[in-house]
């Protein structure tokens, strides 16, 4: 009998909520019962772990798995897709040769196995994890670029309410069906800004300076805070 490590990874918090991490399980497991001769011994979680930004080195999961192989604790990693062992494109090929190079079978519900049997092998393993890390890219400029012409247009981009505004109902519904926020102006806190922005323009104010006379008025943040 094989026995079958899993690995499942989101690389958002958004992904949680969307349940992909249950998604890749299920997955996965319905895969090993196909197999007559393999085993599901244990499963490892990453949730909001980037594939693209952090390194195997720094993600516990692998380096436990790693670990594991050395040890001859299993035979085989199953992933829902290879992408989620990572999207590094100089380093993630290389984390799947190292567990090929300690007899472990690295497999894929969706793309097989990958398998390290003459030069095409190796080509397909390098391609496929170039492509993933350009996709990656691409959809980071493209986020960012949207992000940035929503701030130019005026509108709130999510996180905590600033200093000087209130949320008010903007009308406008998401994908999720849920009312998004806009931000309407305090007069009283907005007083607050202007001086901060005359003290530090025309008086050359610092940040504790200005923090010490601020608290001396007694004003305070959102959550009653200095």
């Amino acid at each position: 009998m094989k026995r079958v490590y899993a690995l499942y990874r989101v690389s958002t918090k958004g992904q949680v909520d969307k349940n992909d991490i249950p998604m890749q399980k299920n997955a996965c497991r319905t895969f090993v019962d196909k197999m007559d001769d393999w085993q599901l011994c244990k499963e490892f979680y990453e949730k909001g772990v980037s594939g693209f930004k952090v390194s195997a080195e720094k993600r516990d999961a692998i380096q436990d798995l790693k670990l594991a192989a050395e040890n001859n604790e299993f035979d085989i990693l199953l992933v829902f897709m290879f992408d989620r062992l990572g999207r590094i494109p100089n380093e993630t090929p290389f984390v799947l040769e190292w567990f090929d190079s300690h007899n472990i079978e690295i497999w894929s519900v969706k793309e097989g196995q990958q398998r390290f049997e003459n030069d095409g092998d190796y080509l397909m393993n390098y391609i496929r994890f170039w492509q993933a890390g350009g996709e990656s890219k691409k959809t980071s400029i493209r986020v960012k670029e949207r992000l940035s012409q929503l701030v130019e247009e005026g509108a709130f981009t999510g996180g905590c309410c600033p200093y000087g505004y209130r949320f008010i109902k903007s009308g406008v519904v998401n994908k999720k069906g849920k009312e998004l926020v806009a931000l309407e102006i305090v007069p009283e806190e907005a007083a607050l800004i202007s001086f901060i922005f005359n003290k530090t323009v025309k008086e050359g104010y610092g940040t504790w300076r200005l923090c010490k006379i601020i608290n001396e008025k007694g004003y305070r943040t959102h959550n009653e805070k200095k």
